[in-house]
């Protein structure tokens, strides 16, 4: 098969990609390589999937995520292709570029994981989170009922369930998101919906629950308190600690997004740990653990935008997808650690 992956420097894309490369799939990436984080973390990313597709010394070369280079600019090239992946520098909200794109390859389906993510910061700018995550959507969704391609997966998130009762089904109302950033993704689950009415565009819209892992995301708190506790820092740690989630390790996350490319007319799936939520003070203690090193907390005030406890029902991921998480979150976290220690010299230089 042939796939579009949108967002593919980024932390739930990169992964994916691997794994369908791995299993003789050839894709097309794109991305914006925004500052939304530090850009060395995504040219890494991208530099582990052209090794991963035997790609020349000169592209892994362009694509060092040395310390030197500047973290809000991406430096690596525009444009390189391996047999199996080629990676494109462009936002999903130029329709223009993705029309180009989709002119130029014939799509079995789309992955679209390109999305401004984070609860707190869609504070601070709603507009990029309704122009990415919606209007992104909208223009990839367009595109493909204009080329007849007629398979779509998008990436949802739990935090649209705040203020349901726990465990989360996806049959729940979720008519009252509390952040932009929720609000921005349930316009695109809803647009979805609406191809898939008007113009039978197959439909898979996967809810993630608190993804992390090696190489995650630098905004996000597994990383973030690694990176502190290992340095001797202040952990900044926003409420009591005992707030709860339902943690889902990458490369199960991958593997449910990568089994939703299965027809299932227009479906809303949950991908989560199963039931299984972990406090924050939890995963603190087994860094701790795994570090030798004690953390130090400087407790903040709860966030008004933050859900103070996910939880997911994955009754349907296990019988529509088969799917079910297979990495604890204490041999995940551990996981972690063990991809910090091997590379220091890149976190200790990020941006966060």
């Amino acid at each position: 098969m042939k796939y579009l992956v949108t967002g593919a420097a980024g932390f739930i894309a990169a992964r994916t990609i691997e794994i369908l490369v791995r299993q003789g799939h050839e894709v097309v990436g794109v991305d914006n390589m925004n500052d939304y984080y530090d850009v060395r973390l995504k040219t890494y990313r991208l530099r582990c999937i052209a090794e991963s597709c035997g790609a020349s010394e000169d592209i892994l070369r362009s694509l060092s995520p040395s310390h030197s280079y500047d973290p809000e600019n991406y430096s690596g090239p525009s444009l390189f292709s391996t047999k199996e992946f080629s990676f494109n520098r462009i936002d999903i909200e130029n329709i223009d570029d993705l029309e180009r794109i989709f002119a130029d390859n014939r799509f079995d389906a789309v992955i679209n994981l390109a999305a401004r993510a984070g609860v707190r910061y869609s504070m601070e700018n709603p507009f990029v989170y309704m122009t990415t995550n919606a209007m992104g959507t909208l223009n990839l969704l367009e595109c493909m009922r204009r080329r007849g391609v007629g398979k779509f997966v998008l990436a949802s998130t739990s935090s649209l369930y705040a203020g349901q009762p726990m465990p989360f089904v996806e049959t729940m109302p979720v008519n009252e998101p509390i952040s932009p950033y929720a609000v921005s993704k349930k316009a695109a689950e809803t647009m979805a919906y609406t191809y898939h009415y008007l113009h039978g565009i197959d439909v898979s819209v996967v809810r993630y629950f608190t993804v992390y892992g090696p190489a995650g995301r630098p905004d996000m708190s597994p990383l973030r308190f690694i990176k502190w506790i290992d340095e001797g820092r202040p952990i900044a740690l926003f409420g009591d600690g005992m707030q709860s989630r339902d943690f889902t390790y990458i490369d199960d996350i991958a593997a449910g997004t990568i089994a939703a490319l299965k027809p299932l007319g227009y479906e809303i799936i949950n991908l989560g740990g199963g039931n299984e939520p972990v406090t924050i003070m939890e995963m603190i203690r087994i860094f701790e653990r795994e570090l030798g090193k004690k953390a130090v907390i400087d407790y903040k005030p709860t966030n008004k935008s933050d859900m103070r406890d996910t939880s997911a029902d994955i009754t349907k991921a296990r019988a529509l997808l088969g799917w079910e998480p297979r990495i604890s979150s204490s041999e995940g976290f551990c996981r972690s650690v063990e991809w910090h220690k091997e590379n220091r010299e890149l976190v200790s230089s990020l941006k966060i």
